[in-house]
Protein backbone atom coordinates (compact mmCIF):
# COMPACT_ATOMS: atom_id res chain seq x y z
CA UNK A 1 0.00 0.00 0.00
CA UNK A 2 0.80 3.55 -0.70
CA UNK A 3 2.28 6.00 2.40
CA UNK A 4 0.10 8.33 1.50
CA UNK A 5 -3.19 8.83 2.36
CA UNK A 6 -5.90 8.52 -0.74
CA UNK A 7 -6.58 11.90 -2.03
CA UNK A 8 -10.33 11.92 -2.36
CA UNK A 9 -11.44 13.43 -5.78
CA UNK A 10 -15.06 13.03 -5.74
CA UNK A 11 -17.41 12.86 -2.77
CA UNK A 12 -18.42 9.72 -1.01
CA UNK A 13 -21.64 9.46 0.09
CA UNK A 14 -22.28 9.86 3.66
CA UNK A 15 -26.10 10.65 4.74
CA UNK A 16 -26.11 13.67 7.44
CA UNK A 17 -28.38 11.86 9.43
CA UNK A 18 -28.25 14.46 12.77
CA UNK A 19 -26.58 17.52 14.47
CA UNK A 20 -23.35 17.86 13.10
CA UNK A 21 -23.29 14.78 10.46
CA UNK A 22 -23.07 11.25 11.99
CA UNK A 23 -20.79 10.97 13.92
CA UNK A 24 -21.57 14.30 15.47
CA UNK A 25 -18.22 15.60 14.76
CA UNK A 26 -18.96 18.03 11.75
CA UNK A 27 -16.46 15.81 9.53
CA UNK A 28 -16.89 14.89 6.04
CA UNK A 29 -15.58 12.55 3.58
CA UNK A 30 -14.77 15.26 0.81
CA UNK A 31 -14.57 19.22 0.76
CA UNK A 32 -13.75 20.68 -3.02
CA UNK A 33 -10.50 21.67 -3.63
CA UNK A 34 -12.10 25.36 -4.02
CA UNK A 35 -15.03 26.77 -3.98
CA UNK A 36 -17.26 26.62 -6.91
CA UNK A 37 -17.13 30.71 -8.24
CA UNK A 38 -20.88 31.12 -7.38
CA UNK A 39 -22.43 29.22 -4.72
CA UNK A 40 -25.77 29.36 -7.06
CA UNK A 41 -28.60 27.06 -5.80
CA UNK A 42 -29.54 24.14 -7.42
CA UNK A 43 -32.68 24.82 -6.29
CA UNK A 44 -34.51 26.43 -3.32
CA UNK A 45 -37.80 26.17 -0.87
CA UNK A 46 -39.24 28.92 0.71
CA UNK A 47 -39.38 28.61 4.50
CA UNK A 48 -42.68 30.26 6.52
CA UNK A 49 -40.21 31.51 9.59
CA UNK A 50 -37.28 31.81 10.64
CA UNK A 51 -35.19 29.02 12.34
CA UNK A 52 -32.38 27.99 14.48
CA UNK A 53 -32.05 23.91 14.75
CA UNK A 54 -29.87 22.26 12.45
CA UNK A 55 -30.76 20.71 9.23
CA UNK A 56 -30.66 16.44 8.48
CA UNK A 57 -30.43 14.88 5.20
CA UNK A 58 -30.29 11.91 3.57
CA UNK A 59 -29.15 10.93 -0.63
CA UNK A 60 -33.47 11.30 -0.80
CA UNK A 61 -35.00 13.82 1.80
CA UNK A 62 -33.76 17.07 3.48
CA UNK A 63 -35.54 18.00 7.27
CA UNK A 64 -35.41 21.50 8.36
CA UNK A 65 -37.57 23.30 11.41
CA UNK A 66 -39.17 26.56 12.07
CA UNK A 67 -42.32 27.91 13.23
CA UNK A 68 -45.73 28.44 11.79
CA UNK A 69 -49.21 29.65 11.84
CA UNK A 70 -48.21 33.50 13.31
CA UNK A 71 -45.26 32.04 15.52
CA UNK A 72 -48.11 29.81 16.94
CA UNK A 73 -47.10 25.94 16.02
CA UNK A 74 -43.94 24.15 15.61
CA UNK A 75 -43.19 23.21 12.07
CA UNK A 76 -40.86 20.30 10.33
CA UNK A 77 -41.11 19.87 6.52
CA UNK A 78 -39.15 17.17 4.73
CA UNK A 79 -38.47 18.13 1.06
CA UNK A 80 -36.60 16.17 -1.57
CA UNK A 81 -33.40 16.21 -2.54
CA UNK A 82 -34.22 16.04 -6.21
CA UNK A 83 -36.04 19.29 -6.82
CA UNK A 84 -37.36 20.77 -3.46
CA UNK A 85 -40.66 18.81 -3.32
CA UNK A 86 -42.35 18.67 -0.33
CA UNK A 87 -42.64 15.30 0.93
CA UNK A 88 -44.56 15.60 4.24
CA UNK A 89 -44.76 18.08 7.30
CA UNK A 90 -45.37 18.16 10.43
CA UNK A 91 -47.13 21.01 12.43
CA UNK A 92 -48.82 21.19 16.05
CA UNK A 93 -49.67 24.43 18.42
CA UNK A 94 -47.38 25.68 20.82
CA UNK A 95 -47.09 29.22 21.97
CA UNK A 96 -44.23 30.59 23.47
CA UNK A 97 -41.55 33.53 24.36
CA UNK A 98 -38.01 32.21 24.25
CA UNK A 99 -34.87 33.87 23.77
CA UNK A 100 -33.82 34.07 20.31
CA UNK A 101 -37.35 33.20 19.08
CA UNK A 102 -39.43 29.92 19.44
CA UNK A 103 -38.06 27.72 16.43
CA UNK A 104 -36.80 24.30 17.46
CA UNK A 105 -33.14 24.12 18.44
CA UNK A 106 -32.47 20.49 18.14
CA UNK A 107 -31.69 19.00 14.59
CA UNK A 108 -33.62 15.93 13.51
CA UNK A 109 -32.34 12.92 14.43
CA UNK A 110 -32.61 10.52 11.25
CA UNK A 111 -32.15 6.33 12.23
CA UNK A 112 -33.17 3.38 9.96
CA UNK A 113 -36.79 3.88 8.41
CA UNK A 114 -37.62 6.82 11.44
CA UNK A 115 -36.71 10.77 12.05
CA UNK A 116 -37.09 11.80 15.48
CA UNK A 117 -38.17 15.38 16.05
CA UNK A 118 -37.53 17.81 18.88
CA UNK A 119 -39.34 20.77 19.31
CA UNK A 120 -37.81 23.91 21.66
CA UNK A 121 -40.65 23.35 23.94
CA UNK A 122 -39.94 19.67 24.78
CA UNK A 123 -42.33 17.78 22.32
CA UNK A 124 -40.72 14.84 20.59
CA UNK A 125 -42.05 13.11 17.78
CA UNK A 126 -41.04 9.79 15.75
CA UNK A 127 -42.37 9.59 12.63
CA UNK A 128 -41.99 7.49 9.31
CA UNK A 129 -39.05 9.03 7.41
CA UNK A 130 -40.65 8.10 3.88
CA UNK A 131 -44.41 9.55 4.77
CA UNK A 132 -44.11 11.66 7.91
CA UNK A 133 -46.79 9.04 9.31
CA UNK A 134 -46.79 9.73 12.67
CA UNK A 135 -45.11 6.43 14.99
CA UNK A 136 -45.39 7.79 18.58
CA UNK A 137 -45.03 11.37 20.25
CA UNK A 138 -44.17 12.45 23.87
CA UNK A 139 -44.24 15.65 25.91
CA UNK A 140 -40.44 15.67 28.04
CA UNK A 141 -41.83 18.19 30.32
CA UNK A 142 -45.21 16.97 31.23
CA UNK A 143 -44.26 13.33 30.85
CA UNK A 144 -40.47 13.83 33.56
CA UNK A 145 -42.28 16.93 35.63
CA UNK A 146 -39.87 19.04 34.37
CA UNK A 147 -40.38 22.61 36.11
CA UNK A 148 -36.92 24.34 35.67
CA UNK A 149 -37.25 27.96 33.55
CA UNK A 150 -37.07 27.36 29.86
CA UNK A 151 -34.39 30.54 28.70
CA UNK A 152 -34.04 29.02 25.06
CA UNK A 153 -36.04 25.82 25.34
CA UNK A 154 -35.18 22.46 24.75
CA UNK A 155 -31.95 22.28 22.47
CA UNK A 156 -29.72 18.75 22.80
CA UNK A 157 -30.30 16.68 19.53
CA UNK A 158 -31.69 12.84 20.56
CA UNK A 159 -29.33 10.59 20.30
CA UNK A 160 -30.04 7.08 19.43
CA UNK A 161 -26.88 4.18 20.77
CA UNK A 162 -27.26 0.49 21.21
CA UNK A 163 -31.16 0.73 20.94
CA UNK A 164 -32.14 3.35 23.13
CA UNK A 165 -33.14 6.95 22.07
CA UNK A 166 -31.33 8.81 24.87
CA UNK A 167 -33.24 12.62 25.91
CA UNK A 168 -32.40 15.19 28.61
CA UNK A 169 -35.55 16.17 29.90
CA UNK A 170 -34.05 18.01 33.17
CA UNK A 171 -36.72 16.46 35.45
CA UNK A 172 -35.42 16.16 39.15
CA UNK A 173 -35.73 12.02 38.68
CA UNK A 174 -34.91 12.33 35.33
CA UNK A 175 -32.69 14.69 34.20
CA UNK A 176 -31.74 11.91 31.62
CA UNK A 177 -33.52 9.02 29.69
CA UNK A 178 -33.01 6.43 27.58
CA UNK A 179 -36.51 5.35 25.70
CA UNK A 180 -37.39 3.24 23.41
CA UNK A 181 -37.06 3.89 19.42
CA UNK A 182 -39.67 2.32 18.33
CA UNK A 183 -42.54 3.01 20.74
CA UNK A 184 -41.61 5.60 23.16
CA UNK A 185 -41.34 3.88 26.23
CA UNK A 186 -38.94 4.51 28.91
CA UNK A 187 -36.70 2.18 29.49
CA UNK A 188 -34.41 4.09 32.00
CA UNK A 189 -34.29 7.66 33.96
CA UNK A 190 -31.34 9.01 35.46
CA UNK A 191 -31.31 11.43 38.09
CA UNK A 192 -29.70 15.27 37.13
CA UNK A 193 -29.91 19.15 36.90
CA UNK A 194 -32.06 21.08 34.92
CA UNK A 195 -31.37 20.32 31.19
CA UNK A 196 -28.37 21.74 29.24
CA UNK A 197 -28.42 22.33 25.87
CA UNK A 198 -25.20 20.74 24.13
CA UNK A 199 -25.94 17.55 22.04
CA UNK A 200 -24.98 13.92 23.67
CA UNK A 201 -21.80 11.54 21.63
CA UNK A 202 -21.06 8.56 21.96
CA UNK A 203 -17.61 6.52 22.42
CA UNK A 204 -15.83 3.74 24.51
CA UNK A 205 -13.51 4.12 26.71
CA UNK A 206 -11.96 2.02 29.10
CA UNK A 207 -13.84 -1.06 27.56
CA UNK A 208 -16.57 1.49 28.66
CA UNK A 209 -19.57 2.12 25.62
CA UNK A 210 -21.38 5.17 27.11
CA UNK A 211 -23.08 8.54 26.51
CA UNK A 212 -21.30 11.66 27.01
CA UNK A 213 -23.83 14.71 27.71
CA UNK A 214 -24.27 17.90 29.78
CA UNK A 215 -27.24 18.78 32.10
CA UNK A 216 -27.24 22.31 33.49
CA UNK A 217 -24.24 22.25 36.13
CA UNK A 218 -22.25 19.20 35.27
CA UNK A 219 -21.28 16.46 32.64
CA UNK A 220 -21.86 12.91 32.84
CA UNK A 221 -21.06 9.38 31.32
CA UNK A 222 -24.05 7.19 31.09
CA UNK A 223 -23.82 3.63 30.47
CA UNK A 224 -26.54 3.82 27.10
CA UNK A 225 -28.67 0.37 27.89
CA UNK A 226 -29.31 1.57 31.53
CA UNK A 227 -28.79 4.79 32.29
CA UNK A 228 -26.23 4.43 34.82
CA UNK A 229 -23.86 7.06 35.68
CA UNK A 230 -20.48 6.10 35.27
CA UNK A 231 -19.03 9.17 36.19
CA UNK A 232 -19.69 12.72 36.81
CA UNK A 233 -17.29 16.38 36.09
CA UNK A 234 -17.88 19.74 38.16
CA UNK A 235 -15.72 22.01 36.02
CA UNK A 236 -13.73 24.37 37.79
CA UNK A 237 -15.46 27.71 37.60
CA UNK A 238 -19.02 27.25 37.43
CA UNK A 239 -22.41 29.15 35.06
CA UNK A 240 -21.44 27.77 31.71
CA UNK A 241 -24.05 27.33 28.80
CA UNK A 242 -23.19 23.91 27.97
CA UNK A 243 -23.64 24.56 24.91
CA UNK A 244 -20.84 23.39 22.69
CA UNK A 245 -20.93 19.76 21.67
CA UNK A 246 -17.77 17.35 23.77
CA UNK A 247 -15.48 16.14 21.11
CA UNK A 248 -13.23 13.00 21.08
CA UNK A 249 -9.79 12.51 19.78
CA UNK A 250 -7.85 9.58 19.67
CA UNK A 251 -8.70 7.85 23.50
CA UNK A 252 -9.54 11.35 24.88
CA UNK A 253 -12.27 13.95 25.56
CA UNK A 254 -12.02 17.51 24.42
CA UNK A 255 -14.42 20.05 26.22
CA UNK A 256 -15.23 23.75 25.30
CA UNK A 257 -16.87 26.39 26.86
CA UNK A 258 -16.99 30.58 27.79
CA UNK A 259 -16.06 30.05 31.50
CA UNK A 260 -13.29 27.37 31.52
CA UNK A 261 -12.23 27.71 27.67
CA UNK A 262 -10.70 24.22 26.20
CA UNK A 263 -9.81 21.58 27.97
CA UNK A 264 -7.97 17.92 26.78
CA UNK A 265 -9.10 15.20 29.21
CA UNK A 266 -8.04 11.54 29.88
CA UNK A 267 -10.19 8.01 31.21
CA UNK A 268 -8.82 5.91 33.16
CA UNK A 269 -8.82 2.14 33.10
CA UNK A 270 -12.77 1.43 33.98
CA UNK A 271 -13.70 4.45 31.75
CA UNK A 272 -13.90 6.82 34.21
CA UNK A 273 -13.10 10.95 32.99
CA UNK A 274 -10.29 11.96 35.06
CA UNK A 275 -11.69 15.10 36.48
CA UNK A 276 -8.35 16.89 36.04
CA UNK A 277 -7.30 17.60 32.47
CA UNK A 278 -4.33 17.53 30.59
CA UNK A 279 -4.27 20.32 28.65
CA UNK A 280 -5.89 23.59 28.99
CA UNK A 281 -6.37 26.46 26.12
CA UNK A 282 -8.13 29.73 28.00
CA UNK A 283 -8.22 31.63 24.87
CA UNK A 284 -10.55 29.78 22.87
CA UNK A 285 -13.40 29.73 24.87
CA UNK A 286 -16.71 29.40 22.93
CA UNK A 287 -20.50 29.74 24.56
CA UNK A 288 -22.16 28.95 21.83
CA UNK A 289 -20.13 27.18 18.94
CA UNK A 290 -19.19 23.38 18.46
CA UNK A 291 -15.24 22.76 17.48
CA UNK A 292 -14.29 20.71 15.08
CA UNK A 293 -10.69 17.96 15.24
CA UNK A 294 -9.13 17.26 12.28
CA UNK A 295 -6.02 14.98 12.70
CA UNK A 296 -4.12 16.55 15.76
CA UNK A 297 -5.45 19.68 15.49
CA UNK A 298 -8.88 21.60 17.23
CA UNK A 299 -10.32 24.22 14.57
CA UNK A 300 -12.68 26.66 16.79
CA UNK A 301 -14.10 30.14 16.60
CA UNK A 302 -14.38 32.95 19.56
CA UNK A 303 -13.61 36.27 17.96
CA UNK A 304 -11.13 34.56 15.77
CA UNK A 305 -10.35 31.36 14.49
CA UNK A 306 -8.07 29.05 16.36
CA UNK A 307 -6.08 26.26 15.44
CA UNK A 308 -4.68 24.35 18.11
CA UNK A 309 -2.33 21.38 18.48
CA UNK A 310 -3.64 18.37 20.62
CA UNK A 311 -0.78 16.82 20.92
CA UNK A 312 1.50 19.39 22.27
CA UNK A 313 -0.75 20.56 24.94
CA UNK A 314 -3.82 22.65 23.22
CA UNK A 315 -0.87 25.25 22.05
CA UNK A 316 -2.17 27.69 19.48
CA UNK A 317 -0.32 26.67 16.31
CA UNK A 318 -2.36 29.93 14.52
CA UNK A 319 -5.21 32.36 14.61
CA UNK A 320 -6.91 33.66 11.54
CA UNK A 321 -9.14 36.76 11.28
CA UNK A 322 -12.02 37.61 9.34
CA UNK A 323 -14.83 39.56 9.84
CA UNK A 324 -17.30 36.37 10.11
CA UNK A 325 -15.10 34.88 13.46
CA UNK A 326 -16.82 37.92 15.70
CA UNK A 327 -20.30 36.37 15.54
CA UNK A 328 -21.08 32.74 15.44
CA UNK A 329 -19.63 30.48 12.48
CA UNK A 330 -20.81 26.88 12.19
CA UNK A 331 -17.52 24.58 11.13
CA UNK A 332 -17.61 21.63 8.94
CA UNK A 333 -14.25 19.69 7.82
CA UNK A 334 -12.98 17.29 6.02
CA UNK A 335 -9.27 15.72 6.30
CA UNK A 336 -7.48 18.43 4.89
CA UNK A 337 -9.94 21.21 4.75
CA UNK A 338 -12.56 23.10 6.90
CA UNK A 339 -15.04 25.37 5.56
CA UNK A 340 -16.41 27.79 7.47
CA UNK A 341 -19.89 29.49 6.79
CA UNK A 342 -21.19 33.13 9.21
CA UNK A 343 -24.44 34.07 9.77
CA UNK A 344 -24.58 36.73 6.90
CA UNK A 345 -24.02 33.63 4.72
CA UNK A 346 -20.60 34.57 3.73
CA UNK A 347 -17.95 31.03 3.27
CA UNK A 348 -14.84 30.48 3.43
CA UNK A 349 -12.91 27.11 2.48
CA UNK A 350 -9.63 26.92 4.89
CA UNK A 351 -6.09 25.11 4.50
CA UNK A 352 -6.36 23.03 7.84
CA UNK A 353 -2.82 21.57 7.48
CA UNK A 354 -0.60 25.16 6.96
CA UNK A 355 1.50 26.05 10.19
CA UNK A 356 -0.33 29.68 9.31
CA UNK A 357 -3.87 30.83 8.78
CA UNK A 358 -4.61 30.30 5.10
CA UNK A 359 -7.76 31.04 3.04
CA UNK A 360 -8.23 28.61 -0.25
CA UNK A 361 -11.53 30.07 -1.50
CA UNK A 362 -14.10 32.40 -0.42
CA UNK A 363 -18.05 33.01 -1.38
CA UNK A 364 -21.37 33.88 -0.31
CA UNK A 365 -24.20 31.30 -0.01
CA UNK A 366 -27.24 34.38 0.40
CA UNK A 367 -27.07 38.13 0.35
CA UNK A 368 -28.74 40.42 2.82
CA UNK A 369 -28.41 37.48 5.02
CA UNK A 370 -28.48 38.29 8.96
CA UNK A 371 -29.16 35.23 10.68
CA UNK A 372 -28.24 31.88 9.18
CA UNK A 373 -27.25 30.24 12.75
CA UNK A 374 -28.62 26.78 11.26
CA UNK A 375 -26.13 24.28 10.98
CA UNK A 376 -26.20 23.35 7.34
CA UNK A 377 -25.69 19.73 6.17
CA UNK A 378 -23.66 18.13 3.39
CA UNK A 379 -23.99 14.80 1.96
CA UNK A 380 -21.88 14.16 -0.93
CA UNK A 381 -21.08 17.26 -3.07
CA UNK A 382 -24.13 19.15 -1.90
CA UNK A 383 -24.74 21.35 1.10
CA UNK A 384 -28.05 22.08 2.25
CA UNK A 385 -28.02 25.80 4.25
CA UNK A 386 -31.29 27.27 5.66
CA UNK A 387 -31.58 31.03 5.21
CA UNK A 388 -33.95 33.20 7.13
CA UNK A 389 -36.21 32.98 4.16
CA UNK A 390 -35.63 29.92 2.27
CA UNK A 391 -33.82 26.24 2.31
CA UNK A 392 -31.11 26.19 -0.43
CA UNK A 393 -29.74 23.15 -2.07
CA UNK A 394 -26.34 24.38 -3.20
CA UNK A 395 -23.16 22.04 -5.50
CA UNK A 396 -20.26 22.71 -3.80
CA UNK A 397 -18.33 20.70 -7.30
CA UNK A 398 -16.44 23.15 -9.53
CA UNK A 399 -17.06 22.38 -13.17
Amino acid sequence: GSRFKKKVDSPAIVEWTGWRGQNRDARVVWLPEKLPTELTPLWKKRLRSTGVGGIAATTKYVIVSGRELNDSADGFRCFSVDDGTEVWKLSYPIKGDLDYGNSPRATPQIYGDFVYLMGAFGHLHCLKLATGDLVWKRDLRQDFQVTSKMVWGHASSPLIVDDRLIVNPGGPEAGFAGLEPETGKVIWKTAGDAAAFASFIVTTAGGRRQVIGYDATSLVGLEPKTGEKLWRYVPARPRDFNVPTPMLWRDKLVLTSENNGTRLFAFDADGRLINKPLAENDELAPDTHSPVVVGDRLFGVWDALYCLDLNKGLKTIWTGENKMFHQYTSLIASEDRLLAIGIHGDVLLIDATTDKFQTISTGSVVEDESGLFSHPAIVGDRMYVRTSTDLRCISLKTA
